[in-house]
């Protein structure tokens, strides 16, 4: 299986869930991929999940929220294999994403913003020489259906995620006639593993396995077969929403 075959792919959050999944199926698509999150630990057990099954990978530790790491992430990438010519961003911070308007701090909704849409455009600035070099640069961000739906409680999270729709169109516009190709994906997954979770209220009535029902989307995206699709929201819910996302 090569639809990635001698790409360079750089995915965040690489470390578990989703970001994890994604770059042990782009790895054994063909791609080289930098497996880039804050925390160590994950970051080898995935590089060494990846070359245990024959793929090749690199680790980069890296705070994606810090500008100066991950600037020296990105040069030590292309470097190292290159170029890029794929980035995923997936990397967030759960831990501070639950607020009321009313009870939402400035502190609070920056937090957000600085792991999602801020982190997000320094990664696609920074890529973007290595991107355009490509010839068919692949972007693919991960926004959230808690944004488009406006979910309760999440005040902070959702502005950020819609901020980060907002961001890829308005990149796909201006780097079309670069050849970089820039979409979203808004997913329902299980990324917990936790026992008796009442299933999401989506047609499929499950959680997506990380695996099995998103990574291949963000391979889809980050293939040829994308190529005629730019600025999108992909929608690996189960039938949550079905079309209201556009």
């Amino acid at each position: 299986m090569t639809r990635l075959n001698g790409k360079v792919a750089l995915v965040t959050g690489a470390g578990r869930g989703i970001g994890r999944a994604t770059a042990k199926l782009f790895a054994a698509e063909g791609a080289n991929v930098a497996v880039v999150s804050r925390t160590a630990e994950n970051v080898d057990r995935v590089v060494s999940e990846i070359r245990a099954a024959g793929g090749v990978a690199l680790g980069v530790v890296c705070d994606i929220a810090d500008p100066d790491q991950v600037k020296d992430s990105i040069d030590k990438v292309a470097a190292t294999y290159g170029g890029i010519d794929i980035l995923v961003n997936n990397a967030f911070d759960p831990s501070s994403v639950s607020s009321s308007i009313l009870e939402l701090s400035i502190e609070q909704l920056q937090r957000n913003f600085e792991m999602g849409p801020i982190a997000y455009l320094r990664t696609m600035q920074a890529c973007y020489p290595h991107l355009k070099a490509s010839g068919e640069g692949r972007v693919i961000n991960f926004a959230s259906l808690a944004g488009v739906l406006g979910s309760v409680g999440y005040g902070p999270y959702n502005m950020a995620k819609e901020a980060v729709r907002a961001l890829t169109r308005s990149a796909a516009r201006e780097w079309g006639a670069d050849k970089i190709t820039v979409n979203n994906v808004l997913p329902i997954a299980d990324t917990w593993g936790a026992a008796n979770v009442p299933p999401p209220a989506n047609a499929l009535a499950r959680y997506g396995s990380p695996e099995e029902d998103v990574a291949p989307v963000v391979l889809f995206l980050a293939s040829k077969d994308a190529q005629y699709l730019t600025g999108y929201s992909l929608t690996p819910d189960g039938g949550q929403i079905i079309d209201s996302a556009r």
